[in-house]
């Protein structure tokens, strides 16, 4: 039997804050902190070790996994980040609160934005200083891969990426995998693996800080999905 456990970042200051956050490095909140070492506490006490583990480029799912790593005393383990585990960009709603979008927009509009599978949200300009082309740690992306918004089914097809190309292959020497990510990647991953259709994984709500374990069979397949 292997394992793959899902860990949805912990509390961030933006989540606090009730804005759009996507690919805006955001740090935890203190709470978060605590949130994401109560979640290794519960792996630990659960049996469940992992031996690798995936991150996406954002700090608060790296750290949302380093603090739950120390609770585990797996700090040594091969962490991989990959910028495929990132959240969705909102495009040009990144940063803006939701509730004053809603008002100005509508909550439908807004409602159709956020839970849509495949409605993008406003588009960035390449201009505009939120573009992530702007930023460094995605010097190695091409053009078609830097996004001026995101809808869900884009982060599935680039979540495909990450599971196939790296985590299954991880598989051949681990029997337990630790995916610290996003709501939206998160939902990307479990469409895959739980073959979900559009309309189910639009209906999918992935907590904070809670980790999420599926027992998989030796192929890979979900035999088993519980919350800890």
């Amino acid at each position: 039997m292997k394992h793959l456990i899902l860990l949805r970042h912990s509390q961030s200051r933006w989540n606090l804050e009730n804005r759009f956050t996507g690919w805006a490095d955001v740090p935890l909140t203190d709470e978060g902190r605590r949130e994401a070492h109560i979640a290794g506490e519960l792996m630990l006490k659960a049996g469940l070790l992992p031996d690798a583990a995936f991150t996406s480029y954002l700090r608060r799912a790296i750290n949302t996994l380093q603090e739950a790593l120390v609770a585990l005393d797996r700090e040594w383990i091969p962490v991989r980040k990959d910028w495929h585990l990132n959240e969705r960009h909102y495009g040009a709603l990144q940063g803006l609160d939701k509730a004053e979008t809603a008002a100005r927009y509508g909550e439908e509009q807004v409602r159709i934005w956020r839970r849509s599978f495949d409605v993008l949200p406003p588009l960035l300009t390449p201009d505009d200083p939120r573009f992530p082309g702007k930023d460094p740690r995605y010097d190695s992306l091409t053009a078609d891969e830097l996004p001026l918004a995101e809808s869900l089914q884009d982060v599935v097809a680039r979540v495909r990426c990450c599971w196939e190309e790296r985590i299954v292959p991880t598989y051949a020497s681990a029997s337990t995998v630790l995916v610290s990510a996003h709501g939206n990647s998160l939902r990307g991953l479990t469409m895959m693996i739980n073959h979900l259709t559009a309309s189910e994984v639009q209906e999918l709500e992935i907590p904070n800080g809670r980790p999420w374990v599926f027992e998989l069979d030796n192929r890979l397949r979900v035999v088993n999905n519980f919350y800890l």
